[in-house]
């Protein structure tokens, strides 16, 4: 199955031409930053986002931060058509991984795209062959869409698996069931903005998809045994430590 690329450029002649020389992967195309993000706001597989700088409406460098911010794990490429390095450095600061000038050279573009792609890999991506790879993409599936409403179907889909089929081998091979490795995707998500964030806990449970707070919080007590607020106050008192 090919690597999903999400190509973001308002120049639609661009895009066409650029998606065709690159048929060695599924490319999606969104004409803004607005349509990217909604498409990335699904359920989805997408593993590299290559997003010109500049486009009417929210420019390349803020759709960058919110990339960053609520799509963490996916690989970003800046096209720019100038020539100009303050442009690729303020984007690589923003946490792209690399950047492309327009006009693109293809074969110095495909070797960008499959390094990135090549680095963010997991072993199951490269080897793992059957009903244990499928497993593994799940599992990269779940992780990857951790900040949206992920269900079981949409899981099943990803891998071409009846929903009931893959709910019975994921527990078989993993020991866990789907929910509560879902579950503690999102935790661990929760444990690193609430460590590494300014974001207070309403805002982390919105941004982790829970309808309301309280549900947020008696799921992370589950897990850690901690309310967030309570996980937050011992780890800042282990960092003055």
């Amino acid at each position: 199955m090919p690597d999903k690329l999400l190509l973001v450029d308002d120049d639609r002649e661009f895009r066409e031409e650029f998606a065709e020389s690159l048929s060695d992967y599924e490319v999606i195309q969104a004409d803004s930053g607005q349509e990217a993000l909604k498409i990335l706001a699904r359920p989805n597989e997408i593993d590299l986002v290559i997003m010109d700088v500049f486009m009417p409406g929210l420019s390349g460098t803020e759709v960058l931060k919110q990339l960053h911010d609520n799509f963490p794990g996916l690989g970003i490429i800046i096209l720019t058509g100038y020539s100009s390095k303050d442009i690729a450095i303020e984007a690589l600061k923003g946490h792209a991984d690399d950047y492309l000038e327009k006009p693109v050279d293809v074969e110095k573009a495909k070797e960008i795209i499959e390094n990135i792609l090549a680095a963010k890999r997991t072993p199951g991506d490269q080897s793992s062959q059957g009903i244990k790879g499928k497993i593994e993409k799940v599992k990269h599936f779940v992780e990857r869409n951790c900040f949206k409403k992920v269900c079981l179907e949409d899981a099943a889909r990803s891998v071409c698996l009846s929903p009931k089929y893959l709910s019975r081998i994921f527990e078989e091979i993993t020991g866990t069931r789907f929910t509560e490795y879902r579950l503690k995707v999102k935790i661990s998500r929760a444990v690193e903005l609430l460590k590494k964030s300014g974001y207070n806990i309403d805002q982390i449970a919105d941004k982790l998809g829970y309808k309301n707070t309280e549900s947020f919080i008696r799921q992370f007590k589950k897990i850690t045994g901690l309310t967030p607020t309570e996980y937050r106050k011992a780890d800042k008192k282990k960092i003055r430590k």
